[in-house]
């Protein structure tokens, strides 16, 4: 199966951040993972450096390669910088934006409430993971009474700017694409571009 569904705290370890943006993950063991984890030591080179960059945001945002490489091209074609680009269209994914609004704890978990089609976007149903929200469209649920969404729902501390959440309708907007300092600083998204411009 293309779909990676092994253990996220491991690919976190690998490349050296928290995916789910809450730094669980490498608190305890800060380290690669297996055996020699803690003892592989040494100097990336360039590639190396680049690679382990567009890892990083692989493995946040769940995309196989061919998804990735795909939505990278498409941001090339758009007005403006490229890198930010990138991160603008990887932002503006359904799963991503349910995980935004707090309808579930990770994108994981976004993704299968999409999958299941408990998602509905201007009041249609969609079970597509990688669609491609568009500026101003409401996100709400087909079923308001599902314990999992109240669970996460809880939990949630605050949202980012670029969405706003009713509590009473249990509805999100969509409301702007997202400025390049409301995204995750660890990443450095001028690497991806130079990682694909070799």
């Amino acid at each position: 199966m293309a779909r990676y569904t092994g253990s996220s705290y491991k690919q976190a370890r690998r490349v050296g951040l928290s995916l789910l943006e809450n730094g669980k993950e490498i608190a305890r063991r800060p380290y690669g993972p297996g055996q020699h984890g803690a003892d592989r030591k040494g100097k990336l080179s360039n590639y190396g450096v680049q690679l382990k960059e567009k890892q990083k945001v692989r493995f946040m945002y769940g995309l196989n390669e061919k998804q990735f490489k795909k939505t990278f091209l498409e941001a090339g074609k758009m007005k403006g910088i490229h890198g930010e680009n990138f991160l603008k269209l990887l932002e503006s994914r359904l799963d991503n934006l349910v995980y935004r609004l707090g309808f579930a704890t990770t994108r994981r978990g976004a993704r299968q409430l999409v999958n299941h089609g408990h998602i509905l976007v201007n009041g249609q149903k969609v079970d597509i993971p990688s669609y491609r929200v568009k500026v101003g469209s409401t996100i709400s649920l087909k079923d308001k009474d599902l314990k999992v969404v109240k669970e996460s729902l809880e939990k949630i501390v605050s949202r980012v700017e670029f969405v706003t959440f009713d509590e009473n309708k249990l509805e999100g907007v969509f409301v702007r694409l997202p400025e390049r300092q409301e995204l995750n600083a660890d990443i450095d998204e001028s690497l991806i571009v130079e990682f694909y411009n070799r």
